[in-house]
């Protein structure tokens, strides 16, 4: 019963905005995507089945692949997951993604989200040099993780004042993109909590919002030298206090004024999940491009289509490219993911508010408000 309610609240034609065959055919997306951790290799045929299968027949044309160290790194193969895939592994989804006109944008967290509950990832396991916050230790299991906790622990960040991690990271940045054949690199940058803290011998004492725009300018820098584009999470330039969002999906640890300091040219990834906030309007006023990104509410998924379609139709010339499109955002394994959508398993506790039903439901908004404006076109 709830999953078709949900189908008929897809089905409200965008006809009801009463707009333009015109106007219906302006509105529609620039980017239509999808985001997902890269598989294991033993997931790689599943993988790409999907893709041939699922995202090409509804006309998804960006694949955000959270890599991160799960790639066979020839360059610095110490960073490499115990597990991972091999060039050959990729190729096998490039050639998928390739057939159906499908931009590969491959993501490796960078500046946060260097570790998750007790465990440090590759970077800081490696080069804990690198660590912003050394003098706060890691839990010793999952179970002893607990937020909030005194340390402030939610994900360990790398310090972007070492002298040393950008040559480390730029290298893995630019062996990633070369196997994944892309234009354009995801570098995460969400949720960062430790920035230029106290104790850090090089951060104490300086601005956090210029420490992150500087850290966003390098890495954009660095990838438009070989004509590359850098994309980020939004979250960390929206001020979570005077917007209620609060300090997940926005900042209260002042970094939201990086904004007004980070170049124009970098694509925003704003993901608001528990409600619809509409941001994507405020980073388009900014002269960003924006993505708006869903994930497991399919009403929330729904009002967020709606309101990107309105706002690409009410826009001018100038703001309406910023309008730049709609994703849809996994977090959980490739597996796990597959496997509820394919009902291998089912989630009962959470009922339809699943990413497999927002999937199915957002990408049939979509299809419908595309026919509507070919038929209206017609007529």
């Amino acid at each position: 019963m709830k999953k078709l309610k949900l189908l008929m609240l897809a089905s409200i034609s965008i006809i009801a905005l009463n707009v333009s065959a015109q106007q219906i055919t302006d509105s529609l997306y620039q980017v239509k995507g999808f985001a997902i951790a890269a598989p294991r290799p033993n997931g790689v045929a599943d993988f790409v089945k999907f893709i041939n299968e699922e995202l090409a027949p509804r006309k998804v044309n960006t694949l955000i692949l959270r890599v991160d160290y799960n790639y066979e790194f020839k360059i610095h193969p110490e960073l490499r997951d115990s597990i991972c895939l091999s060039k050959k592994d990729v190729k096998k989804i490039v050639a998928a993604c390739k057939d159906h006109n499908i931009a590969i944008i491959p993501q490796i967290n960078l500046l946060g989200h260097q570790s998750w509950a007790s465990k440090l990832g590759s970077l800081l396991k490696v080069y804990p040099e690198f660590d912003e916050t050394p003098w706060i230790k890691m839990p010793a299991t999952p179970a002893e993780y607990k937020w909030p906790n005194a340390d402030g622990l939610y994900c360990k960040s790398y310090c972007p004042l070492h002298p040393s991690v950008h040559k480390i990271v730029f290298d893995v940045m630019d062996e990633v993109l070369d196997a994944f054949e892309a234009k354009a690199f995801h570098a995460g940058m969400d949720e960062v909590f430790y920035l230029g803290e106290t104790k850090c011998p090089r951060c104490a004492g300086r601005d956090k919002a210029v420490l992150f725009a500087n850290e966003v300018q390098t890495i954009r820098d660095h990838l438009a030298e070989k004509g590359r584009e850098l994309w980020i999470w939004g979250d960390r330039l929206i001020d979570g206090r005077t917007t209620g969002i609060g300090q997940w999906a926005a900042s209260y640890n002042d970094t939201w004024k990086a904004i007004d300091m980070i170049p124009r040219d970098v694509v925003i990834c704003d993901w608001q999940y528990d409600r619809d906030n509409q941001t994507a309007v405020y980073f388009a006023m900014k002269g960003l491009r924006v993505v708006t990104c869903a994930w497991n509410r399919p009403n929330v998924a729904l009002s967020q289509v709606d309101n990107f379609y309105k706002s690409r139709l009410i826009s001018g010339k100038e703001m309406k490219p910023r309008f730049y499109g709609i994703a849809e955002t996994i977090w959980s394994t490739t597996p796990q993911f597959l496997d509820g959508y394919y009902g291998r398993t089912v989630a009962t506790q959470n009922g339809d508010n699943t990413p497999w039903d927002t999937f199915r439901v957002m990408f049939a908004k979509m299809a419908e408000a595309e026919q509507t404006a070919q038929a209206t076109t017609k007529q």
